[in-house]
């Protein structure tokens, strides 16, 4: 499967029927292709497991760290291929990944946290205190605990901090794993509409891996739906958020009320997808 969320537009990020391995012996992707056009916001979808950190990490060159590699297919941004590059080389082009979780410098104040985010830049003190500006300017409540231990910040602040931290990379690419992950669902909201400002006004592609599907879909145009380590289905945001399967099977939903995700057999998702 190898979808184009928008023919006319030009692709930021393609991966190509990837295969990715743990211990030279453990398969845990299997022929997933995906786009990100530019400007676009993406949504990786789909349950704990199904794949979703792995596709991430892939793109980042991060898995070599975990005894991971990707054995097929390839990856590339902006019609170079990358997959081979060290992850600085590729934070340097453009690509930046928040690792779910949110993994701040907790010995470090806020303003301390960002600013290790600029490390690969080649700018004057100007530049970085501009950068920095910036993302207080989209992230005021990072402003106000600038100064604070980010070990003593909220959760919400603590995943403002980590998109902030690759802001000041300037980026063109997000990569973003789990940002709702833990959060009061007004914080999630709020993040979610940070990440569409940042969209509309910075042109920063992104790549949402979310297990929050309804959240998701509605601020993402195009969504991928991963399961096993496959991609099953994949559309239009809009599309995916009305299809009866996505809504019973991922939202909880369907046309005779609210059913949960677990009481449904697998092979009966497997046969209504693939029919």
């Amino acid at each position: 499967m190898n979808a184009q969320p928008d023919p006319g537009r030009q692709v930021a990020l393609s991966v190509n029927n990837i295969e990715v391995i743990y211990d030279h012996v453990i398969l845990v992707l299997r022929g997933v292709s995906l786009e990100v056009p530019e400007g676009g916001i993406v949504a990786l979808l789909g349950a704990n497991g199904a794949g979703k950190t792995t596709t991430l990490k892939a793109i980042s060159n991060l898995l070599h760290a975990e005894r991971g590699e990707v054995t097929k297919g390839a990856i590339e941004f902006r019609g170079q291929r990358v997959d081979r590059l060290t992850p600085n080389d590729l934070v340097r082009r453009g690509v930046c990944q928040v690792m779910e979780g949110r993994h701040c410098f907790a010995h470090l104040t806020v303003e301390e946290n960002l600013l290790t985010g600029a490390f690969t830049r080649k700018g004057s003190r100007a530049a970085i205190a501009q950068a920095l500006e910036k993302v207080y300017h989209y992230f005021p409540r990072l402003k106000e605990r600038r100064a604070s231990l980010a070990g003593y910040t909220s959760g919400g602040e603590q995943q403002m901090t980590a998109i902030g931290r690759a802001l000041m990379a300037h980026p063109t690419l997000i990569l973003l794993d789990e940002p709702s992950m833990g959060l009061a669902p007004q914080i999630v909201e709020e993040i979610f509409e940070i990440v569409g400002d940042l969209n509309a006004r910075e042109r920063v592609s992104f790549l949402l891996a979310e297990q929050n599907t309804m959240v998701a879909l509605r601020h993402a145009s195009y969504g991928y739906i991963l399961e096993n380590g496959r991609v099953v289905m994949d559309g239009k945001a809009s599309d995916l958020a009305s299809n009866e399967d996505v809504k019973e099977f991922y939202l909880g939903l369907s046309t005779s009320g609210r059913r949960s995700f677990r009481d449904v057999k697998h092979y009966r998702r497997r046969k209504r997808w693939l029919a």
